[in-house]
């Protein structure tokens, strides 16, 4: 049963952890798309619910990997969130068909994984296949909303190895390390991200 009792305003009014300097930043949901993809009906209900509370606008859906790839490429979503186990291909599956540089217009596109299934094996094969996010099912307004409001603000870097493209699986880096990159996959290219805030921020 998910928590629909907290309701979030249509931007985000604050300080957004992370964004130093940066007070009384307004995230505007209405500038941003949405790609859901779930083999569950109720369950795309729920999150298109949710996100129109948060203010979004376009909110579109998908039933399946393969149908959900289709809208990827036709709608151009700014985020992804879509469940892992569905027919055709999956969540993972889906995610690194994005994550092929060159195969799409934006293999970098943030993809929030939902799932049932919490083992720690799980949430390393999903980050291993390039999610940006992972929240485990039942999830609540406010944990969607403060991933959602993670990947607008505060982008990791794209990482580019021989066998790995995706965002950087270190999360806690030390940005003021200037030594060699040490990495299982050899040489990595290391690609900055513009913030999705850029687009959905409101001035003043």
């Amino acid at each position: 049963m998910l928590n629909l009792s907290l309701t979030a305003p249509p931007y985000h009014h604050g300080t957004i952890p992370g964004a130093r300097n940066r007070a009384m930043i307004r995230v505007d949901f209405n500038r941003l798309r949405f790609l859901v993809i779930d083999d569950n009906a109720h369950m795309r209900r729920i999150l298109r619910t949710l996100l129109h509370g948060f203010g979004a606008r376009d909110v579109y859906e998908a039933e399946d990997g393969a149908t959900g790839l289709e809208a990827f490429t036709h709608y151009m979503p700014d985020i992804v969130i879509t469940d892992w186990a569905m027919p055709i291909f999956d969540g993972l599956e889906l995610a690194q068909m994005i994550r092929q540089p060159g195969a799409n217009a934006n293999p970098y596109v943030p993809i929030i994984m939902l799932t049932g299934h919490s083992e720690k094996r799980r949430v390393m094969a999903a980050r291993d296949a390039g999610m940006t996010e992972f929240m485990v099912k039942p999830i609540s307004a406010k944990s969607l909303y403060q991933r959602i409001l993670n990947v607008v603000a505060n982008p990791r870097p794209f990482i580019k190895t021989k066998n790995y493209f995706g965002p950087d699986r270190r999360r806690n880096v030390n940005p003021n390390y200037v030594g060699p990159e040490r990495r299982k996959g050899g040489k990595a290219d290391v690609i900055r991200q513009t913030a999705l805030l850029d687009k959905a921020k409101i001035a003043g």
